[in-house]
């Protein structure tokens, strides 16, 4: 009996246990993995939705850039159209009234919108308001500013 027990005791039982130990240690190793392989497929889940918004994101400020860059050809555009304009605008047309009139007509016009306006602060009893003087300052700007610049080529 003695043998029997050493015999039990002693390999058999190493080797059940050490059986058990393995299975244990594998079952724990198989866990292990396939919560890894979860974790990595969350991760690669949220890896491909953060590609997809960023190429989102990109497509976007693309078509925002063709956009701008389309406004800001249409806004050159439209200022190289108004120079051309503005340098024809003041030549002769050959015909002397037509002419005369043309250059009359921005002279006249600001005369008398500026007696419109001193007949209004005629009646105000020349006290101005606080259009009135946006309005001063920007006929100033005009007429002495403006024109002083322009004859300096700024």
């Amino acid at each position: 009996m003695g043998a029997l027990l050493s015999f039990f005791g002693g390999s058999a039982f190493r080797m059940v246990w050490g059986e058990l130990s393995s299975w244990f240690t594998a079952k724990q190793d198989h866990k292990h993995e396939m919560e890894k392989l979860e974790l990595q497929g969350k991760l690669d889940q949220q890896t491909f939705a953060n590609n997809i918004e960023q190429i989102k994101t990109q497509a976007d400020l693309g078509m925002r850039e063709i956009v701008v860059k389309s406004q800001a050809d249409q806004d050159v555009a439209d200022a190289n159209s108004f120079v051309e304009a503005m340098k024809t605008v003041n030549q002769p047309t050959g015909t002397k009234w037509v002419d005369a009139w043309n250059a009359s007509v921005r002279p006249a016009y600001a005369s008398i919108a500026l007696m419109l306006w001193v007949f209004q602060l005629y009646e105000q009893e020349w006290v101005m308001a606080a259009f009135d003087l946006e309005l001063f300052g920007a006929i100033v700007g005009f007429y002495f500013a403006d024109r002083s610049l322009r004859h300096r080529g700024k």
